[in-house]
């Protein structure tokens, strides 16, 4: 069975650090926005605005934003194309989350046993998501006899500027095999002793060294490896896009993966510990920004102490009113209808209540000249 190689250091220790505080602060902040599913639309957009930009997508973030939301642009079929298909990728990563959560069978499964918790799970990953996940971002982009099949020729990879060959992926022969070793390994269960950040980091080169495509790989490779955070504790509500990260950073993305794959011809002797520092460093960095977001509306500790242990969920509306009295002290009845101009008097009243009652703010004075401020702590 294949047996990554790699070892644990410093860096990648301080990556996991930062990635465990920045997930216990955000599955743990009083604050939180009630308009979550928003933060995860912005996190569906970015992935798919930046992962298919990597690709050399030509269509802005507004543009993708459109697409994503349903409305049309205008551009190349292509590009409107590959955006749609990877939208749909996200859709199904979505799909396989909450039938894993659900403890109810994959697609591919017919029946799951009952166990104790999702940890004793066996047979999550399989082919049959690998494949789909390249039907899906392949659609009328490749024929179709051609979606969701392993190639059966040998490709190179070649240097765009120099014309060099930068990868030789495996024999066609050999991708089914290869890819059937790195399945089993992901469901081993000693495997699953690893922590996901390092398992999701591992599946993702493994899949863009074995090329197992002919054409889709990398966009594969990056949602595959989703899945292991998705599903092994790390989905961090899914507001979190690797994506960004790798198109921001792109020369240091595909040249920490050419490196690792200069390591070996075997690619399951290839040393991975440079790929999984950059991967987990990625990740820390994505994580901290979510976290910083949640963090500045839930200030400190004390305001869950206040709050009884209990997390409150504000509106978009209340998030603001919220922001400025930690800005500014606190707010008066006009600087809230400054700040909401299109909201009636009644509606920033019921807001103000709301946090009023959740304990997050309190009222002081008289009704007339009223003064609002976040809750002492």
């Amino acid at each position: 069975m294949f047996s990554p190689v790699f070892s644990i250091n410093n860096r990648i220790l301080k990556n996991i650090g930062i990635i465990e505080g920045a997930k216990a602060i955000i599955d743990e902040a009083p604050l939180i926005p009630a308009y979550e599913k928003q933060f995860q639309q912005d996190a569906v957009v970015r992935t798919v605005h930046f992962g298919t930009r990597i690709e050399g997508n030509d269509l802005t973030f507004q543009e993708v934003a459109k697409l994503v939301e349903g409305h049309q642009v205008t551009a190349t079929e292509r590009d409107i194309q590959e955006v749609i298909n990877y939208r749909n990728v996200v859709d199904y990563l979505e799909e396989l989350w909450n039938l894993y959560e659900k403890n109810m069978p994959l697609p591919e499964e017919k029946s799951i046993p009952n166990f104790d918790s999702h940890e004793h799970r066996p047979f999550f990953y399989s082919e049959s998501i690998v494949k789909k996940i390249h039907e899906l971002t392949t659609n009328k982009i490749i024929v179709d006899s051609e979606l969701g099949k392993y190639r059966h020729q040998q490709v190179v990879l070649k240097n765009t500027r120099t014309g060099e060959i930068a990868h030789r992926p495996p024999p066609a022969i050999e991708v089914p095999y290869l890819m059937t070793d790195l399945i089993d390994w992901l469901n081993f269960p000693d495997s699953r002793e690893i922590h996901p950040a390092i398992r999701s980091a591992i599946a993702q080169y493994i899949l863009v060294a074995i090329h197992p495509f002919i054409e889709g790989n990398g966009r594969v490779s990056r949602a595959f490896a989703v899945l292991p955070l998705y599903v092994e504790g790390y989905d961090i509500r899914r507001l979190f896009s690797m994506e960004e990260y790798f198109d921001r950073n792109a020369e240091s993305y595909y040249n920490t993966i050419q490196a690792t794959h200069e390591l070996s011809s075997d690619i399951f002797k290839r040393n991975l510990t440079k790929w999984i520092e950059y991967f987990t460093e990625a990740l820390s960095i994505e994580l901290t920004r979510v976290k910083e977001k949640v963090q500045s509306l839930s200030r400190d500790i004390k305001f869950k102490q206040k709050l009884g242990g209990k997390q409150v969920h504000l509106t978009e509306r209340q998030i603001k009113l919220v922001e400025y009295m930690q800005q500014f002290g606190g707010l008066r009845m006009p600087d809230a209808k400054s700040l909401l101009p299109m909201v009636s008097d009644d509606t920033i009243w019921r807001d103000l209540k709301k946090l009023i009652d959740d304990k997050v703010c309190e009222k002081r004075g008289s009704t007339k000249g009223a003064y609002y401020c976040l809750a002492n702590v």
